[in-house]
């Protein structure tokens, strides 16, 4: 557990700010119909076919003998309207039964609030107006969040179609507290997709960067705020936290799609500083503290990924 020093927020304060603007709790959940929201939402854009256009995962196969559990997404955004709607639709079309939808939108400049209007009557909850960066947004979100699962999607990441079946059956079969899955990466110049496998991800190695962000889901009872001061290793440092002593399952499959492109923070040059930043922050001694064994957790991990290709775990 990280030192009380890095001054994580209390999500409370942030709920009751939401209760004073005389927002509603708890939100409503997405409105579904029948037959799936495909001809319910907006046209997609001329051109785009395929999933999450013109493709919805099927209202049948959630057994309605069952009781869904309520899923909460947010997404947190600013300046993506050139990705923004494909994250929206792949969400909504997911179709799942009992899902609460929050969009927290930092007072975007280019298209993303009128994307996000368009789309205002599927979802729980969408503001736009200035925040306190990606980290402040999410923290808002989930403050608003009565879901008993929660996950968060970038507004240039989208789900592939059927994961939230999938998820929610493998949270309901094995009772973990945590699920993640394999992601995949669209280069959006090159049209190229790669796939990042993961591991199955063992408290000793928690300190090596290996989880895929969009491709992870955990329950509301481990939930932990984001801590803020953070800008790109955000996702890293919770992982340190909320996952550390909990069980977990791995779905051998990938979950999500990361658009590669050159604003994104994990693939822009201009952000090696502030990467390198966060690094200092993490692992001061008023955080997780300096990290002794580095050489041999890196050593060991280097044998624990030849001995699972040599036993075909990537095959």
């Amino acid at each position: 557990m990280a030192d009380q020093n890095m001054n994580l927020p209390d999500l409370q304060s942030y709920r009751s700010n939401f209760i004073n603007k005389g927002v509603q709790l708890p939100l409503p959940i997405v409105a579904g119909t029948e037959n799936g929201l495909l001809h319910q939402l907006p046209l997609p854009p001329s051109g785009k076919t395929g999933w999450p256009w013109d493709e919805q995962v099927a209202q049948t196969v959630y057994d309605n003998k069952i009781s869904w559990p309520k899923l909460t997404i947010v997404t947190p955004s600013y300046n993506q309207a050139c990705f923004l709607e494909q994250t929206i639709r792949a969400v909504l079309l997911q179709n799942y039964p009992n899902l609460e939808y929050i969009i927290i939108d930092g007072g975007s400049t280019d298209q993303s609030k009128q994307i996000i209007e368009k789309y205002a009557p599927w979802l729980s909850y969408y503001q736009s107006e200035k925040d306190n960066g990606q980290s402040n947004a999410i923290n808002q979100g989930f403050s608003l969040s009565s879901g008993r699962y929660h996950a968060w999607i970038n507004s240039d990441d989208y789900y592939l179609k059927g994961v939230f079946h999938k998820v929610l059956n493998k949270f309901m079969s094995t009772n973990a507290d945590f699920i993640y899955g394999y992601g995949n990466d669209y280069n959006v110049v090159s049209g190229k997709t790669t796939t990042t496998r993961v591991l199955p991800f063992i408290d000793y190695f928690i300190k090596i960067p290996s989880l895929v962000q969009p491709s992870t889901f955990w329950s509301a009872s481990i939930h932990e705020p984001v801590w803020e001061e953070l800008h790109c290793s955000l996702d890293f440092e919770l992982w340190l936290r909320l996952v550390k002593g909990h069980s977990r399952a791995l779905i051998k499959e990938p979950l999500s799609v990361a658009n590669v492109h050159d604003q994104a923070k994990t693939h822009s040059p201009k952000m090696k500083a502030q990467w390198e930043a966060d690094h200092q922050k993490i692992w001061a001694a008023d955080a997780h503290g300096t990290v002794y064994e580095w050489k041999k957790i890196i050593f060991l991990n280097r044998i624990r990924i030849k001995l699972y290709k040599v036993f075909g775990y990537y095959s």
